[in-house]
């Protein structure tokens, strides 16, 4: 069963924007079918943690547009960045020995950032490439050190790494695999740390994380630990439904991988920046990485930028190489962009200036409570979260935790009726997902799960209804 996205849509004018967009628009991650039936939501301004549509209906913004806006919308300091670096300098390239000093001091700065002994940074546009970038690396590396056989990646079930060739192979979500021949040979999926869904009955956390390090270890041994490049995992799963590790789940997996000489690509594509209450997802959940893949925040989504950072041991190896064959042939035609490295740039700072990690630290507290607060509404069979991300999972019975048909559209019913009470949110099925803004403050907190409560209650009535 599907709804229209809300009232004010329904009517679409012929020639608006919205019509216009029906005709010569391919949207991304689009239920296509309910698209050509009820159009787009026509976002025309945005501010702080709201916008604001083209009929003039503001909403708040309960998932940082896709885990992105960490500084929210209309920040004119980063505007102004931009326009100074386009006047200044509007497009260099890093091919060929050049540079221009935004990547530099951006590469510095994250090398000081991340909580790993990063060697080189390479620039990208998404977090898709910089994942595809990474499976890229790790295929080079090892052929340059006499490890051809070291090919295969082990990502896990519900994961999201991107949607390119590589990365969408990497996924671990049915959609993004379905028809579009993925995934490619030599990546591999294991077991999600999804405990309220993947444990046994009666089986403890710390059951449950053992079983699932003993079946990456069999999985590692059953292909050969010599033809395993990489294993690569989101601190907090993300579009696999913000699954928050248990206890001691990435300790066990990080035994295992060190064991069998496996490097751990760290996907901190939504996670970085102060999203889990710490700077990185990796200080939340004391991960380890060899590598490590960022994007969204990095720029709070004003200008597309991402960065594959990896150590100097691996970086090494690629100088020889060069004497070799030459080139390092890898790379693209916006690779450290200026104006998207120095708003980048800019943004980091403003992120220190402002104590946005502390901030968000703070103000996470207040909202994982609001969040808990929810656990004994009769939909809602399981909450969870860290930081400013967390999800409200609707069940159709708490006890056994049995779902809803798809067919009932639950999880997008109340995504609708949200966004008639002027709150954007996503739903990842039933499980409802919340990542606002990390410059969100304690009253805005307080609007957004106020507005959520007045959709998960009319939600309510929508199932007693089924």
């Amino acid at each position: 069963m599907s709804h229209p996205l809300h009232s004010l849509h329904n009517e679409i004018d012929p020639g608006s924007i919205a019509a216009r967009d029906l005709a010569h628009v391919l949207h991304p991650t689009t239920n296509l079918a309910d698209f050509h039936r009820d159009g787009p939501v026509v976002h025309d301004r945005a501010k702080g943690v709201y916008l604001w549509d083209n009929r003039g209906k503001q909403y708040i913004e309960g998932m940082a547009g896709l885990w992105c806006t960490a500084l929210g919308y209309g920040e004119e300091e980063l505007a102004n960045t931009a326009a100074e670096q386009l006047r200044k300098l509007s497009y260099s390239q890093l091919f060929a020995a050049k540079t221009h000093e935004p990547s530099v001091l951006l590469a510095e700065k994250l090398k000081e950032m991340v909580p790993f002994d990063a060697g080189r940074v390479y620039f990208g546009l998404s977090g898709s490439d910089a994942n595809d970038t990474q499976v890229k690396l790790m295929w080079y590396y090892h052929n340059l050190i006499g490890r051809p056989e070291r090919k295969k990646i082990i990502s896990r079930r519900g994961g999201f790494h991107g949607v390119t060739v590589a990365a969408g192979s990497l996924t671990g979500l049915p959609p993004f695999h379905k028809h579009f021949d993925l995934p490619i040979p030599n990546v591999l999926h294991t077991d999600s740390p999804f405990y309220y869904r993947e444990a046994r009955e009666g089986e403890t956390e710390e059951e449950f994380t053992t079983r699932l390090a003993n079946n990456l270890d069999d999985l590692i041994e059953s292909e050969g630990p010599e033809t395993i490049a990489a294993f690569i995992a989101e601190p907090v799963m993300g579009a696999g439904g913000v699954v928050v590790p248990p206890s001691g789940y990435f300790a066990k997996i990080q035994e295992v991988l060190r064991r069998h000489r496996v490097f751990f690509i760290d996907d901190e594509v939504v996670t970085g920046f102060g999203r889990t209450g710490n700077p990185f997802g990796a200080d939340t959940f004391d991960i380890e990485p060899t590598t490590m893949s960022l994007a969204k925040a990095l720029s709070s989504a004003y200008l597309p930028i991402s960065a594959t950072l990896i150590p100097e041991f691996m970086y090494e190896p690629f100088i020889e190489a060069s004497r070799e064959v030459g080139v390092f042939g890898h790379g693209f035609t916006y690779t450290g962009h200026p104006v998207c490295a120095a708003l980048a740039l800019r943004n980091l700072e403003l992120m220190e200036e402002r104590e946005i990690f502390h901030h968000a630290a703070r103000v996470g507290e207040i909202f994982q409570a609001r969040l808990r607060s929810f656990e004994d509404h009769p939909l809602v069979g399981n909450v969870r979260g860290v930081g400013l991300i967390g999800a409200i999972e609707m069940v159709a019975d708490k006890e056994s935790k049995a779902q809803f048909p798809a067919a009932a559209g639950v999880g997008a019913y109340c995504l609708n009726r949200a966004l008639e009470h002027g709150l954007i949110l996503r739903n990842l099925g039933d499980a409802m997902a919340f990542c606002p803004p990390l410059i969100i403050d304690d009253n805005q907190v307080d609007e957004l799960f106020g507005k959520f409560e007045k959709a998960l209650s009319e939600t309510l009535d929508y199932v007693g209804r089924l």
